[in-house]
């Protein structure tokens, strides 16, 4: 299972990768193994460039809930954190987003696989880090292919090392 984290605010912690290095520990908590992690990635805010900078990653994650299971795990896990939803792509503390659920395809309350990440090239670039040729249920499309051809954060750049 592939999971996408995000943040542009680090709410209490002292950085934004201080913040999902937490989000990563909290995993387990909600029945999800942390098998590996991507570096942390840098992208320009959306739609607004002139807020702050976004950090993402993915993490590839065994577990035996179904996806419906998960994603609640997952919005838990986020309240944690003290996201809030409300007005789209505001700043925020915590995104996690369920990106694929094995080779599980859904369109109806849940989205498996996400409906945008292969445009994203700061979910597939870190993805292409981890597992540069899975596989994507639907495109069939590997990830190196998708994180060349993202068309959405293309600034997106790793920043850090794990």
């Amino acid at each position: 299972m592939i999971v996408a984290l995000g943040c542009n605010l680090p709410g209490a912690y002292t950085s934004r990768e201080a913040l999902l290095e937490a989000a990563l520990e909290a995993l387990p908590g909600e029945g999800l193994e942390l098998v590996t992690r991507s570096t942390w990635w840098a992208s320009a805010a959306w739609p607004d460039p002139t807020g702050p900078e976004y950090r993402n990653g993915v993490a590839i994650v065994r577990t035996e809930l179904d996806p419906f299971e998960t994603l609640a795990a997952l919005h838990r896990i986020e309240e944690t954190f003290g996201r809030a939803r409300g007005e789209a792509n505001a700043p925020r503390t915590l995104d996690l987003d369920l990106i694929a659920h094995g080779r599980t395809v859904l369109e109806d309350d849940v989205w498996v696989p996400h409906p945008r990440a292969h445009e994203r090239l700061f979910v597939m670039g870190p993805l292409a880090e981890l597992a540069s040729a899975w596989i994507h249920p639907v495109n069939g499309e590997p990830a190196f292919r998708l994180a060349a051809t993202a068309t959405a954060g293309r600034d997106a750049r790793s920043i850090a090392k794990v």
